[in-house]
């Protein structure tokens, strides 16, 4: 397909535009971090409650701390490596929205979740405590389900760092209850497939954000590959922005959240057999950081 660069600029302006679910901020707003990759990584099961516990006898691959101790961040495997690629879907819906959802709005995407099952496509589902309150079937379906993995992405979706994109802030003598309270609600809705995976909202976070998580040994996700479906509507653009930016050892972002990502089922529909076409093979986060282990 051929899409202009006022198309793609136009995504672009989109996913940065962001506010309700997390986007690719600027680099000044993630402030100093870990490099990727930066730590060791690891095959071991955290047993820390803001991770819940993965299922018995799964050894899930960690990245050893970064410097100083900071909670390590990964986002994506070391560049000349195999040509794998990690889809992941952020499940955002904030602690302030439930009047919105009974007003009819649907923060889930049950559509993009059967066509990954039907593709066949493994990834990751970076959830909010929130979203499984709301949609505890749909949770609990998607932990039960081998081709997935769902990972913490905070219980309010609220901001760890300011500013970002408008989303209010965590406390920052809250912010581990807020990551620590996610699980809980995955254990209500009866979800397993858990991984020791975090994502910020919005992606914002710096060093002091690092420091004070760094207890619930949790390694951080972010990504290399900005899809733009937030608040998109050009399914071509946002494919082709996807397409453009792969490399082997990806890690793309895109969201689970029909009204404020409505065309990236259809963008996965599009960029799944291409991507296939090119000898790509789909991951999950866990396997693309035990790949780079390998590595």
């Amino acid at each position: 397909m051929t899409i202009s660069v006022r198309k793609l600029l136009a995504v672009a302006v989109l996913g940065a535009a962001l506010a309700g679910c997390s986007s690719d901020p600027a680099p000044s707003d993630h402030g100093a971090k870990a490099a990727p990759g930066a730590g060791k990584p690891s095959a071991s099961a955290s047993s820390s409650p803001a991770a819940s516990a993965p299922q018995p006898g799964k050894q899930v691959p960690t990245i050893a701390p970064g410097p100083g101790g900071l909670t390590p961040v990964f986002e994506r495997a070391p560049k000349g490596g195999q040509k794998i690629v990690a889809l992941t879907f952020d499940a955002d819906m904030t602690a302030d929205q439930g009047p919105r959802a009974a007003r009819g709005e649907h923060f889930d995407n049950p559509a993009l979740i059967d066509d990954l099952r039907r593709l066949k496509v493994p990834a990751t589902i970076f959830m909010t405590g929130r979203w499984a309150d709301e949609y505890p079937a749909e949770a609990r379906a998607i932990g039960a389900d081998p081709n997935f993995e769902v990972a913490n992405h905070s219980y309010s979706h609220y901001a760890f760092k300011s500013p970002c994109y408008g989303l209010p802030v965590v406390p920052e003598g809250e912010m581990r209850a807020d990551v620590e309270k996610a699980p809980a609600s995955f254990k209500k809705a009866g979800v397993r497939n858990t991984v020791p995976y975090f994502r910020f909202p919005g992606g914002c976070y710096n060093d002091d954000v690092l420091r004070t998580l760094a207890p619930l040994k949790m390694t951080a996700i972010q990504w290399d590959v900005v899809s733009g479906d937030a608040f998109a509507h050009d399914a071509d653009a946002v494919a082709e922005q996807v397409l453009t930016g792969v490399k082997p050892g990806s890690l793309v972002v895109m969201h689970c959240t029909r009204s404020a990502a409505p065309v990236t089922d259809t963008v996965v529909k599009r960029i799944v057999p291409e991507l296939r076409k090119r000898g790509y093979r789909f991951v999950k986060v866990s396997d693309l950081i035990g790949s780079a282990a390998e590595g």
